[in-house]
């Protein structure tokens, strides 16, 4: 759940990059990063924290040229990593490249060893991000003739990536000297869109994790990237792509439009706050059929993801809807945060409650899903003291029974609430009256509603199917063993800014 960006503009980029970065600030708060190009020259500054903490006016002076990405990052293996594995990274052989990546490798270590028995290039950090990194560039390297690419080789060097690297990732990379790339998996599991910006000096371009960067930048919205295609955008300013996978198949992740993204974004010609109301509005067909809607007072919704959900299913069902919590929006998002402890602590110092709304009310809270538990726990204690005689509880998300592997921050089973619980053990787990799950099949008919022609989607949280059929119980068990060892590891703070000359 990475942000990532692109930006070829005809006048400086940096502060175009930092925007919107803060914009996508919700996808990741672990790191961030940005890099520019300047001739044949990299300029990069990155590093742990907050985007608004990571760069300063003098990190800001020290990223010039008219090109750039940009990368906002949280860890997929569960804990806060050092600033070495923060983004974007580079490498110089055999032409210069900077990449940013969205998204997690389902293969990653059998592409550590190929990098080391047969590619002959040396991996300086755990991520897979620079082990995709090296895979292009040593397709590149494969694929050129000579020292000098054109575009047959630089989407055959992309079809070659597709055929080495399973798991998702959208990916923009930066190739000194010669113009900008941007590229979506087979599956399209991760979101990448483009947009237009039209000056009298001609067109900008920028690519996004989501259209909601586009929107506040001042860009256009111009189309998806599609499953298996990549963009290239060259020193001319003029676009390029190609479809260079086989059997492409959009398959976005659901979970985008349940929590992840913005609600102001569009992702796969999907409006995610319609998705939202219209997720509402299912939830209230499945609430009614489990808990006597008289028995309900007022309905509640635990910001913000679940707000749209929440509003709809009140007016669907003629309850009063009500804000009965009010956040503190400079605490960061406790889905996202590394620890249990730290989770469960951050929950009273992010939420608070308005008494008055809870006292001598039966209540039905909304959220947009359930996780690991702890917070819905908390939030139900909350409500219990603020005078609530009943709390009910849905969400708009069914069960979280199964491992997300492809670049979200749930990956050890034991973690879930609902892995191994019947949906009454998880309502006692979380002290609620009721609890009423999304059922999968009206999610999907949600994100349809807005959308008829998206007809499959990446529901592996949830049904355990995952869409690049690598993923195995050994897999799973490697995981979490990652997690386990990298949450013990310490911390290394600090940020980094680097000029780096490419070889081209």
């Amino acid at each position: 759940m990475c942000g990532i960006l692109g930006v070829m503009a005809t006048s400086p980029v940096n502060q175009l990059l930092y925007d919107g970065l803060m914009v996508l600030q919700h996808r990741g708060q672990d790191a961030a990063g940005i890099a520019t190009s300047e001739g044949n020259a990299f300029h990069m500054h990155k590093g742990s924290g907050l985007v608004r903490d990571v760069f300063r006016t003098r990190n800001m002076r020290a990223l010039p040229g008219n090109m750039g990405i940009g990368h906002c990052r949280y860890p997929t293996a569960g804990s806060s990593s050092d600033s070495a594995e923060s983004q974007p990274f580079y490498v110089n052989s055999p032409f210069g490249l900077i990449l940013a990546h969205n998204g997690n490798l389902t293969n990653t270590a059998q592409l550590q060893e190929e990098m080391f028995r047969q590619d002959l290039r040396h991996i300086n950090t755990s991520s897979d991000s620079e082990v995709l990194l090296n895979v292009l560039a040593h397709e590149l390297q494969e694929t050129a003739k000579g020292f000098k690419l054109d575009l047959d080789t630089i989407f055959a060097a992309v079809a070659g990536v597709h055929r080495r690297c399973q798991g998702a990732y959208a990916v923009v990379v930066l190739i000194a000297g010669y113009g900008m790339l941007a590229f979506r998996d087979p599956h399209g599991i991760r979101p990448l869109v483009i947009g237009t910006n039209e000056t009298p000096e001609g067109t900008e371009y920028l690519l996004s994790s989501e259209s909601v960067a586009l929107d506040t930048l001042g860009f256009k919205t111009l189309r998806d990237v599609e499953p298996g295609e990549a963009v290239f955008i060259d020193m001319e300013r003029k676009m390029h792509s190609r479809q260079c996978a086989k059997n492409a198949t959009l398959t976005p992740c659901i979970f985008e439009y349940v929590y992840l993204a913005r609600p102001d974004s569009v992702i796969d010609g999907v409006s995610v706050y319609e998705a939202r109301l219209h997720m509402g509005e299912h939830l209230a067909d499945k609430v009614a059929a489990s808990v006597p809607v008289e028995d309900i007072d007022v309905v509640i919704p635990i910001p913000d993801s679940s707000r749209p959900s929440a509003m709809q299913l009140a007016q669907k069902l003629g309850l009063p809807f009500r804000e009965g919590f009010v956040k503190n929006r400079y605490i960061g998002r406790t889905f996202i945060m590394p620890g249990q402890t730290t989770r469960k602590k951050s929950v009273r110092q992010k939420l608070n409650t308005v008494g008055q709304e809870f006292k001598g009310k039966r209540v039905l809270l909304v959220d947009d899903s359930i996780v690991r538990g702890t917070t819905s726990r908390e939030i139900v204690e909350m409500a219990r003291a603020a005078g609530a005689l009943k709390v009910y509880f849905a969400s708009a998300a069914p069960p979280v029974r199964f491992p997300n592997v492809y670049g979200i921050d749930m990956p050890t089973r034991g973690e879930l609430i609902a892995t191994g619980r019947s949906d009454e053990e998880i309502c006692r787990e979380i002290g609620a009256d009721a609890l009423v799950y999304q059922d999968l099949e009206a999610l999907k008919a949600s994100i349809r509603d807005v959308r008829p022609a998206l007809s499959v989607f990446e529901c592996s949280c949830f049904d355990g199917e995952y869409v690049t059929g690598d993923v195995t119980i050994e897999y799973l068990d490697a995981n979490e063993r990652a997690r386990q060892a990298k949450i013990s590891a310490p911390k290394e703070d600090g940020g980094a800014s680097r000029q780096l000359h490419a070889n081209h």
